[in-house]
Order: C-alpha cells, then sequence, then structure tokens
C-alpha cells in the first residue's frame, strides 16, 4: 500500500512540474501551426502554471499563440540563435528582425542574449518580450496567423 501511495505522489509532482521538456527536433509538432519542429535556431516553448507543456517551431508561433489561448504561463523560453539548441527566458532576451534571418514562418525573426546582442549585425528592428508582442500583434504586423 505505501508503495502505491509513494508512486502515485510520484506521479502527481512529475505531472505538475513547471520544468520545460526538451524539444525532440524532427519528431514534436508546434502547438500552434502543426509543423515538425526542425530547426534548434528558431524554436520556442511555454509551460502553463499547471504544467502543460507548449512547443513551437517559430517564436512568431509562440507569440501568436499566446494571445490566442488563455492560459497562465510558468514558463516562456525561446532558442537562442547564436548558440542553437541552447534555450534562455523572454526576459533575458533581445528578439531581432532582420530580413537575413529566414526563421521557419517567414518572419524574420530570432532571439539572442541581451548581452550578444552585436552578435547580430546589420540589425533591423530589435526588441524586448513586451515590445516584441506589440510588434506581431498589432493589425498591420507583417505576420500573423488565424486558426
Amino acid at each position: 500500500m505505501k508503495k502505491i501511495i509513494y508512486l502515485l505522489i510520484l506521479i502527481i509532482s512529475v505531472s505538475c512540474s513547471n520544468e520545460p521538456e526538451p524539444i525532440n527536433y524532427g519528431a514534436d509538432a508546434c502547438d500552434f501551426c502543426e509543423m515538425t519542429i526542425v530547426s534548434s535556431a528558431f524554436s520556442a516553448q511555454a509551460v502553463s502554471t499547471k504544467g502543460k507543456q507548449f512547443k513551437y517551431d517559430a517564436i512568431e508561433c509562440m507569440v501568436n499563440d499566446l494571445h490566442q489561448i488563455d492560459v497562465d504561463m510558468a514558463v516562456l523560453r525561446v532558442a537562442d540563435y547564436a548558440h542553437p539548441g541552447t534555450m534562455i527566458s523572454v526576459k533575458d532576451a533581445v528578439f531581432v528582425v532582420n530580413d537575413s534571418i529566414k526563421s521557419p514562418m517567414g518572419a524574420n525573426l530570432a532571439a539572442v542574449k541581451k548581452n550578444e546582442r552585436k552578435s547580430l549585425i546589420n540589425t533591423e528592428s530589435t526588441f524586448d518580450w513586451e515590445g516584441l508582442k506589440v510588434h506581431f500583434l498589432r493589425n498591420d504586423s507583417v505576420y500573423t496567423i488565424n486558426r
């Protein structure tokens, strides 16, 4: 009986974790556009306060999805373009829109750590997280998806 109780406690504590699960590139699908997530330089992920995992093939997918769903998020992370495969908090990121960046959904958007901003030469536009949401969600945005 004790083993069953311990097992149930373990299952409950794991299922409610706010820790992001690793993205399985080439296998996981984007929670917004449903494309397979393949690029470790442009992906993004979110975890709700209840532990639900959301994975995205592009930062612009996460921005649009979060605008459409009413879920409180505990974790918001984006791929570090300068270090593909490394995820950083949106709070620690600078978002860059540049025609030379070819993100999966065509928004020419990438993120880098704030202190590595100069790693992207000839940046056209840079934003913090709040500024990025305003940029992509205004009516004249260059990138929106409606599901």
